[in-house]
């Protein structure tokens, strides 16, 4: 039987939470102490809040430590004193310097959201839906000084369902991570496991996402607008303006996954308001209606595409009047 690995786990979100329950379950690991972010003021009342990870490392009874950087030389001493066999990091938010990755003596693993090299970053998961990938994955790398660069020591497959979100592949990606986490845990124990290089030909680099990107631009074909709102779901959320024509306020909504309508639509410019039976909300898009379910208006509560189309908007209203822009 392969000897237990004396681990330390850094990590903050759910991701890393649901990442790090696997981990606690595992025979084959110890969890010497969790590293995670300290607690934030969230919502609209800033109460602080623990990270997720922190809340799973309770119910688990592991220590925690919550330091602000790891380049404070105190923090480094702690861990040299925990005398990690390896680092474990899913999603931690901070940058572990040389000095602490050099630390365990098999080194430091990282549970990453994408097939590497693509998609290296913060925010792979939302880059992967917005481009239209078919299929994404989980990545276990030797970590190394550099953004998402070392070595591969396993790799999972994932198809994304045409209709998943970026909450939906979140999920399941978070699971298969752990899953995935496990099985290289005790290949490595077993030492029965070999890192490849990346080719960094192929690396793509998926940034951290920013509020205004939500933003719909209906001049684009209609699959690229739904890849595009299902990125964006729940943050920072698709939004788009509504345009009521001479007289009439713009109106800012927030629109969730719709439906792709199969007959297609060119008559009409992009963004164009079309009302179909039983105030169904259709919006034209570069070559197809799009039909909209659930809608959001500003300072407001969601409510469906039909409750909207009766309180903002006329079934009387001439096909192309109402645009969202």
């Amino acid at each position: 039987m392969a000897a237990q690995l004396n681990i330390v786990f850094m990590g903050t979100p759910e991701f890393a939470a649901v990442v790090l329950r696997h981990l606690a379950a595992h025979e084959l690991t110890s969890i010497q102490a969790v590293y995670t972010q300290p607690d934030r003021p969230r919502g609209r009342g800033r109460k602080t809040v623990p990270p997720p990870v922190k809340v799973v490392a309770g119910e688990a009874g592991l220590q925690v430590r919550q330091p602000e950087t790891l380049r404070d030389p105190e923090v480094e001493a702690g861990l040299r004193r925990l005398q990690p066999d390896l680092l474990v990091v899913a999603a931690y938010g901070l940058i572990l310097p040389k000095a602490i990755l050099d630390i365990p003596r098999l080194g430091a693993l990282n549970v990453h959201a994408s097939l590497l090299p693509k998609y290296r970053g913060a925010a792979p998961i939302q880059r992967a839906l917005a481009a239209g990938e078919g299929v994404t994955g989980i990545s276990i790398m030797r970590m190394e000084p550099g953004l998402d660069c070392g070595p591969v020591l396993l790799q999972r497959p994932l198809a994304i369902a045409p209709e998943d979100t970026a909450a939906d592949l979140h999920d399941k990606l978070a699971d298969l991570g752990g899953k995935a986490l496990i099985q290289a845990l005790d290949r490595l124990a077993a030492g029965d496991i070999v890192s490849v290089p990346q080719d960094e030909a192929q690396a793509t680099y998926a940034p951290k996402l920013r509020k205004d990107e939500g933003r719909i631009d209906w001049n684009q074909p209609a699959r690229r607008v739904h890849d595009h709102i299902r990125a964006m779901h729940p943050w920072p959320g698709a939004f788009t303006s509504l345009d009521r024509g001479p007289g009439g306020k713009s109106l800012k909504v927030h629109i969730s996954p719709g439906h792709i309508r199969e007959e297609p639509e060119t008559a009409l410019p992009p963004g164009s308001v079309v009302l179909g039976p039983e105030d169904t909300l259709l919006i034209a898009c570069a070559d197809r209606l799009y039909q909209v379910v659930s809608i959001k208006p500003e300072s407001s509560r969601p409510m469906p595409a039909s409750a909207f189309v009766c309180g903002y908007l006329s079934s009387r209203s001439e096909p192309g009047r109402a645009r969202f822009r």
